[in-house]
């Protein structure tokens, strides 16, 4: 694992561990899942998606790393983002919180999240959806990268029910590699 994702990781962890002990629920996201999975060292994002409750999820995050020695956080109303950094490594490490429901799915349970070094992630389906719509709407060949690793490593793992169709054919047609295991999903499931 490069050093980079491990340091990720520790800051993912930390931040978790506040998480949980708040009981909030919330799953990681973004180019560190490929990093994890495939030991890879390109790992240039990372995501947590909190679900909201009683208040909404930035607030719930905001109270939950209060008087943290090793977190900060930054909200810009003007963009609506809230970015927790944490601050015990050098250079600190940012990850932006994404309300659940905007990002990734409404409910973060044992169907739309896996565990994966201890830490919670988004299912490789839910990974693949989210991609798979920032992918519609930027264009970005990372999310393109890591949607074509995703389905050509792991087709089989994947819940077509939670893929949009119109939009993986549409990826398929500008992203000839991944074809294959898009078809072999869709036989899966008899389409």
């Amino acid at each position: 694992m490069s050093s980079e994702t491990r340091r990720l990781l520790e800051a993912a962890t930390a931040l978790s561990q506040l998480l949980r002990t708040h009981s909030i629920p919330h799953a990681f996201h973004g180019s560190i899942l490929t990093a994890v999975v495939s030991d890879s060292p390109r790992c240039e994002e990372i995501f947590c998606i909190v679900e909201g409750g009683p208040t909404h999820p930035f607030r719930r995050v905001r109270q939950a790393v209060a008087g943290s020695e090793h977190f900060t956080t930054t909200h810009s109303p003007w963009s609506n983002r809230l970015h927790a950094t944490y601050r015990r490594l050098i250079p600190a490490i940012e990850i932006e919180i994404l309300p659940a429901g905007e990002h990734g799915p409404r409910k973060l349970d044992s169907s739309t999240t896996m565990s994966l070094q201890g830490i919670p992630f988004l299912t490789l389906s839910e990974f693949v959806r989210d991609k798979l719509k920032a992918w519609t709407i930027r264009g970005s060949d990372r999310d393109a990268q890591d949607i074509v690793y995703a389905l050509c490593r792991y087709w089989n793992r994947l819940d077509i029910n939670r893929v949009p169709e119109h939009d993986m054919n549409h990826f398929v047609t500008c992203h000839r590699t991944a074809a294959l295991s898009w078809a072999a999903l869709k036989r899966k499931y008899g389409m």
